[in-house]
């Protein structure tokens, strides 16, 4: 028997209960009575009725096609009813299927996104060009960009809040390249991280000229530095970012701001503090607009100058986690001549002549704290950072190599791609590690990103319910198949990956990977 035309869904006033679900039901949709709720929603009145059910048919199969069909319907509603006209929605996407497409599949994906179209749905027409969806925002056109958004704003407060508003549309326009297929995962991460660096350098710069209205400039440099995911231009897309505040020297006096009579001045160590905190505050605070970002080590906001910073590093007193740590420090924000000078000063320490056992002891070490916290938590085999074979153990395993050979070998680079390709370079690794650890990356990385997308907040752990993990490999282009249904199909994939980067890293750390005179493993040796 032919399946009824869901046409009929909107034109048939007498339609029973049994006869929705026999239409909706092949659709995917696991409440069809609320399905039909929505579509009634959608079409309340005569014009908006008759629009519909001439898309009606398309929008169905769009849903089908998407990660939830029952979330993409309601949030559909939703959107047009925040909408100016329902009537003209309809008519845009009857005439443009692309466009069906893409809201489609960013309702059925991504709540978080879902919402920001809801809250500003002419930003769908905006990210629907194609100058915004077909090809990569750069750094230079997100400045021209963003100083057109600042115009003639002279309120620090209401210039933090365009930056808000300008981090959001972004947001949006990347996550909709990522779930449409248009964008790779590198291009994501370089995409955050892009405009990460704009929006640090325009809240620094709000920040420094509210201290410098009131009391002068300080006549020497400050700098913002990247660290982590940041520094190596990798970020999630919902990210905390780990800033170092750094000064060039904090003796003597602002120049000072004069009023009634008086000059206002502040010592520069206090100058220097206050202009750290304030960045913190500024990327940090939540206000109707959201919040820029989530900022590692809020409560610090340390400033140290560069003579403090040579005399503790190249005076021995750093730690090897720090070594670590700052192979990814990247200046992101302020004076960039200084940013270089400290990189200068850390070369040393970072890359000195190691001894392999002290570095290899302490990465164990930190690896056995996160290993009893994934167990505590029975995360082991779900997370998807720290877990067995995670993305934390293959940056470990390319730091602990930078670190240890740096010095003699040409491997320092501050990103984890390039960083793979320098270390097989140098024949530190074979073709079978690169590839393994490269694909095993980036493939986690997509998960990380599809999990921080759902709600935009920084959670890393697989679901343990079998519906909510369907719905996860469904975002991620996972389809079911006769032999297996989707989540398998991803659960085996994600085993593979899992699987080898942890062989690699346990080498790593047997200390069983050292330069090699000979032609590098292959493949089939790692197999």
């Amino acid at each position: 028997m032919p399946r009824s035309s869901p046409r009929v869904l909107l034109l048939s006033p007498e339609l029973g209960a049994h006869a929705v679900t026999d239409i909706l039901r092949p659709y995917g949709f696991r409440d069809c009575a609320r399905a039909d709720a929505n579509l009634q929603a959608l079409a309340d009145d005569p014009l908006a009725r008759q629009r519909l059910a001439d898309l009606v048919e398309a929008v169905l199969d769009e849903a089908a096609d998407s990660a939830d069909p029952d979330q993409a319907l309601d949030y559909l509603e939703r959107f047009a009813k925040a909408s100016s006209s329902k009537v003209a929605l309809f008519s845009s996407l009857h005439d443009s299927p692309a466009m069906l497409h893409l809201l489609m599949t960013v309702f059925g994906s991504s709540p978080f996104l879902s919402q920001s179209l809801i809250r500003n749905p002419e930003y769908l027409y905006w990210a629907a060009r194609p100058e915004v969806l077909d090809r990569c925002r750069s750094r230079r056109v997100l400045e021209k960009d963003l100083r057109a958004t600042l115009g003639s704003l002279r309120s620090h407060a209401r210039q933090l809040d365009a930056l808000r508003r300008f981090k959001r549309r972004e947001l949006l326009a990347i996550g909709i390249r990522d779930l449409l297929g248009k964008a790779s995962v590198r291009e994501t991460t370089a995409a955050l991280s892009h405009l990460a660096d704009v929006l640090i350098q325009q809240a620094y710069a709000v920040c420094r000229e509210g201290l410098a209205q009131a009391y002068g400039y300080a006549r020497t440099g400050f700098t913002v530095l990247g660290m982590g995911k940041l520094g190596g231009e990798e970020l999630n897309f919902s990210s905390d970012v780990d800033l170092v505040y750094l000064c060039g020297s904090d003796a003597a006096t602002t120049t000072g701001t004069k009023s009634g009579g008086k000059t206002s001045r502040l010592p520069r160590a206090e100058y220097f503090r206050r202009l750290a905190q304030d960045v913190t505050n500024a990327l940090s605070a939540v206000t109707n607009e959201g919040y820029l970002f989530r900022v590692e080590g809020k409560a610090g906001a340390i400033v140290g100058s560069l003579n403090e910073y040579g005399r503790y590093y190249q005076g021995g007193r750093g730690q090897p986690w720090e070594r670590l740590a700052l192979i990814k420090a990247r200046p992101v924000a302020g004076d960039k001549a200084l940013g270089k000078s400290f990189l200068k000063v850390i070369r040393t320490f970072v890359y000195r002549k190691a001894q392999p056992k002290a570095i290899l002891a302490q990465v164990m070490r930190i690896k056995r704290l996160i290993d009893q916290k994934m167990v505590a938590r029975e995360e082991s085999e779900r997370n998807v950072k720290l877990g067995r074979g995670g993305i934390r153990e293959v940056e470990l395993a390319v730091q602990t190599l930078q670190a240890m050979f740096g010095a003699a070998m040409p491997v320092q680079e501050r990103n984890t791609e390039k960083a793979l390709g320098k270390l097989f370079r140098a024949r530190l690794i074979g073709p079978g590690e690169h590839r393994f650890l490269l694909d095993g990356y980036w493939f986690l990385r997509n998960v990380e990103h599809k999990l921080q997308m759902v709600e935009e907040q920084q959670t890393h752990t697989l679901s343990a319910d079998p519906v909510e993990l369907h719905v996860c490999a469904l975002r991620l282009g996972y389809k079911d198949a006769e032999e297996a249904q989707a989540e398998e199909l991803f659960r085996r994939d994600y085993a593979r990956h899992a699987e080898r980067i942890h062989d690699i890293f346990v080498r790593v750390l047997a200390g069983e990977i050292r330069p090699r005179r000979t032609r590098p493993v292959g493949v089939r040796a790692l197999m």
